[in-house]
């Protein structure tokens, strides 16, 4: 089959060389300009080079709707278009244009987690699993019928980054074998409708979303620090002012009470910080802070930087 391909940053750049190394024809390639946004300064190997390494026709754009896009879209005459991480919405005229339609490759297990940032968001709400979905393109984000599904383990230590290199490892064969599929007239049959009652969409993440608050859970904040894993953002409170990214962090083995946000106690190999909506009661636990990392860089063990028990770690300056 020609195959023209949509996509950016890393999941993008692996769904190209997976169709690089298949026995389909790659005839055109639309990805991004680089961006200074921070969640897609990471993971962002260059579709675009690629593509121009390998002698690929590759267009730049911000947004599809573009007549030249569209031209040189017509021009290729591709069989089936395949997506990953285009990041905005692509019209009907454009993904209903080949015979094949388009196949978008989306880094959750759909209905669940359509949008942005979904290994993030699915690790923070303690999902058991995570996985890629290869489904077909409709007009509604991410809601398509889906061909086939890959899933991996969410482990209890895991973080984000582990998770990225573990999905992302199951682009390459969700694409070789659903391209196999419907180049061969065996995916008649296979596509299942999603059920649209089970769905959850989900926004880009922002520096807003790595702000800690306190009245969380102690659990829940722990998996928020393994979510915002390096390179990821970290996770923030401010001390005195100033703001400290808590880099590593488990959950108290004592039930502590008080106010959420008190730096209150050494436990182990940490310091424990009151947290939950009902710490008055003194019947959760506290989050065990382990490493923070200042302003400057600096990366510290929490004993080291809390010299002294007492004071708050704060939502806001």
């Amino acid at each position: 089959m020609r195959v023209a391909m949509f996509g950016y940053q890393t999941w993008g750049h692996r769904t190209l060389q997976a169709l690089l190394d298949s026995d389909h024809e790659v005839a055109l390639v639309v990805t991004h300009p680089r961006s200074d946004h921070a969640y897609e300064k990471i993971w962002d190997d260059s579709v675009a080079e690629l593509a121009e390494k390998n002698d690929v026709p590759v267009l730049l754009r911000n947004r599809p709707d573009d007549p030249e896009l569209l031209a040189a879209l017509r021009e290729s005459a591709p069989d089936l278009i395949v997506a990953n991480n285009w990041r905005t919405w692509l019209p009907p005229e454009l993904f209903d244009l080949p015979p094949h339609g388009t196949l978008n490759i989306h880094d959750s297990l759909l209905p669940s987690y359509a949008g942005f940032s979904p290994i993030i968001w699915a690790l923070i709400n303690n999902e058991p699993r995570v996985g890629v979905t290869a489904h077909r393109m409709n007009a509604e984000l991410d809601a398509g019928d889906i061909l086939m599904q890959r899933s991996v383990a969410v482990g209890p230590a895991d973080t984000a980054t582990d998770l990225f290199h573990r999905t992302v490892d199951l682009i390459a064969p969700i694409v070789r074998e659903s391209l196999d599929l419907i180049a061969s007239g065996r995916d008649a049959g296979q596509w299942q409708p999603q059920d649209r009652s089970r769905a959850s969409f989900f926004h880009k993440r922002s520096a807003e979303d790595s702000r800690i608050d306190w009245s969380w859970p102690a659990e829940r904040l722990e998996r928020l620090v393994r979510a915002q894993s390096d390179p990821y953002p970290n996770a923030y409170a401010f001390h005195r002012g100033e703001r400290l990214r808590i880099v590593a962090a488990g959950v108290s083995e004592g039930l502590y009470g008080g106010t959420p946000g008190r730096i209150f106690i050494r436990e182990g190999d940490g310091v424990v910080v009151v947290a939950g909506p009902e710490a008055h009661s003194g019947t959760g636990r506290g989050l065990l802070v382990r490493r923070v990392r200042t302003e400057d860089g600096t990366e510290l063990a929490a004993a080291d930087y809390f010299r002294t028990m007492g004071g708050y770690l704060t939502s806001r300056p």
